[in-house]
C-alpha cells in the first residue's frame, strides 16, 4: 500500500528485543497495547524525536498499518535507518495471538 520505500515486518517476525513504538491515541493505548511498548501519539512525534532510539530495531505500530507507515516515512526523513512498520497493526498483533494489555483494567482490546 505505501511502496517499498516503508520497511514493514509482519506481528510474528518481532523479536522480543524491538523498540514498540504504539503512535495510537491515548484511548486506543488504554484500551489495549503490546507489553513494554512505548506510547507516543503520532501527533507527538515531531515534538518527542529525542525519545525514539537510533541504535536498536524500532517497530512502529498503529491500529491497521496507516498512521504508523507514515510515522516511518517521516522517521526515516529526519534520518532514522532503523524503523520498520508493523504490517497490519495492533489488529494483525492480536490475530496472531501476541499479548496484549490494558491500562484501565478491563480485558485488552484493539480499538
Amino acid at each position: 500500500m505505501f511502496g517499498p520505500q516503508v520497511p514493514s515486518v509482519t506481528a510474528p517476525e518481532i523479536s522480543g528485543e524491538a523498540y514498540l513504538l504504539d503512535v495510537r491515541e491515548h484511548d486506543e493505548w488504554t484500551a489495549g497495547h503490546a507489553p513494554g511498548a512505548h506510547h507516543v501519539p503520532m501527533m507527538e512525534i515531531p515534538a518527542r524525536l529525542a525519545e525514539v532510539p537510533t541504535d536498536a530495531d524500532v517497530v512502529v505500530v498503529c491500529r491497521s498499518g496507516g498512521r504508523s507507515a507514515q510515522v516511518v516515512s517521516y522517521l526515516m526523513g529526519n534520518g532514522w535507518d532503523n524503523v520498520r512498520n508493523l504490517d497490519g497493526g495492533m489488529k494483525s498483533w492480536s490475530a496472531a495471538g501476541r499479548p496484549l494489555v490494558s491500562e484501565d483494567g478491563s480485558p485488552a482490546r484493539v480499538l
